[in-house]
């Protein structure tokens, strides 16, 4: 088994091995990884974090032994927590990183940084607070950035902002936690999930106070919930229908 680190910004997760294939996910720098299977220009990884996989482009990855693969796994994950930010190289060169990249790898990458980060567990008031940092963000599906982002990546990253480990698909995250009957039981923080009309989970998005719910759906905004779903406050319609809510934490 070989093992991973992303050491640049930004590094997007394909469907299939290809430039030009669905982007399913994106790695963020210091995400590490288990390589799976290893072909002359792409690689097929499982993300340490939420286990999730796809297709790398090798010159995007450095590769790493498993005993720094452990190392840096059990470890309490250091976040960035400014929009952007840069790191230093050991040439003076500096390159960004986003919101929510780990610094767990930088000794082992021989990077600096000067910037703010979390590291523990924050109160569950303050996943509203991180959320906000999203806002109008625009949609992308498999994004997880504030230049982009899907409804499960927005859901994903506002919680592990906080030191809470979220699955990374909209399904997935429905399986976590406690189901709530009313809306009324619910607190700001907790998810609220949406299906089609063949019953599949395809949206979930964070609940505020006063029945609003900020969620990713052409951006990142706040809308209107009610026992129906989502009311779209400029549509005027509603635009997802509600399937359960559920209390992580």
């Amino acid at each position: 088994m070989q093992f991973g680190i992303c050491n640049l910004s930004i590094v997007p997760l394909r469907l299939e091995t290809s430039d030009t294939s669905e982007l399913v996910s994106q790695v963020l720098y210091g995400d590490t990884f288990k390589v799976l299977e290893q072909r002359k220009q792409w690689s097929k990884i499982r993300l340490a974090f939420d286990k999730y996989e796809g297709w790398i482009d090798n010159k995007q990855y450095l590769e790493i032994t498993e005993e720094q693969y452990k190392d840096l796994n059990n470890n309490t994950l250091k976040l960035s927590t400014d929009l952007v930010e840069f790191i230093q190289d050991n040439k003076d060169q500096l390159n960004t990183i986003v919101l929510g990249s780990s610094l767990n790898g930088l000794e082992l990458l021989k990077h600096t940084f000067e910037g703010v980060f979390v590291e523990n567990e924050l109160p569950k008031n303050e996943l509203i607070t991180t959320a906000f940092k999203y806002l109008n963000t625009p949609y992308l599906w498999g994004g997880k950035t504030p230049f982009g982002i899907d409804c499960s990546g927005f859901t994903q990253m506002v919680y592990k902002l906080n030191g809470y480990k979220l699955l990374r698909d909209a399904s997935q995250q429905a399986t976590q936690g406690e189901a709530l009957s009313f809306i009324e039981e619910s607190e700001p923080g907790d998810l609220a999930f949406f299906d089609n009309n063949e019953g599949n989970i395809t949206h979930v998005g964070i609940i505020m106070q006063d029945n609003y719910i900020i969620h990713a759906h052409g951006k990142v905004r706040i809308d209107r919930l009610d026992h129906t779903g989502i009311y779209n406050v400029d549509k005027r319609l509603h635009t997802h229908k509600l399937r359960v809510i559920k209390k992580i934490i």
